[in-house]
């Protein structure tokens, strides 16, 4: 697979700003490959919980990651901020393919970019559903563009 070239902020219908924090930096001075993907799955979490499609407590209906991947560009390190950016690349019956990017503070181009897919299923069951809730699937109209790969 060829490596991508970095995605732009324009890129992407939405992003927010992710505070970094001390113990994100590893011993080589910079935000440890783990934590970007604990700032990918804030930035869609918050999404879904601030447009009220994510019971996190009691909803019936629960995202698991089947996927997951992440090109690396440019370090990020404590204790400059992150913007998020996140898009929705495949709105399936259960799942959906969503890509993120993170920026530097004042920077267009891309640190990482990634993605990751969750299965939609029963909280009680884990069953995927039959098809996504209509709330899940308002929230995440907006951010549908075409997937550009990588």
């Amino acid at each position: 697979m060829a490596r991508p070239e970095p995605h732009r902020r324009a890129d992407y219908p939405h992003a927010r700003e992710i505070t970094t924090r001390w113990m994100d930096n590893d011993a080589y001075g910079h935000v440890n490959n783990v934590v970007y993907y604990s700032f990918f799955d804030t930035a869609v979490n918050a999404w879904l919980i601030e447009r009220g499609a994510l019971d996190v407590a009691a909803g019936e209906v629960i995202g698991l990651v089947v996927e997951t991947g992440c090109h690396y560009f440019a370090p990020l390190s404590y204790p400059e901020p992150v913007t998020a950016a996140l898009r929705v690349a495949h709105l399936g019956r259960s799942s959906v393919r969503y890509e993120l990017a993170l920026f530097a503070p004042g920077s267009d181009r891309a640190a990482a970019q990634g993605h990751f897919v969750h299965v939609y299923v029963e909280r009680a069951s884990r069953r995927p559903v039959e098809r996504l809730p209509d709330p899940l699937r308002r929230a995440l109209e907006p951010l549908l563009v075409p997937s550009r790969g990588g």
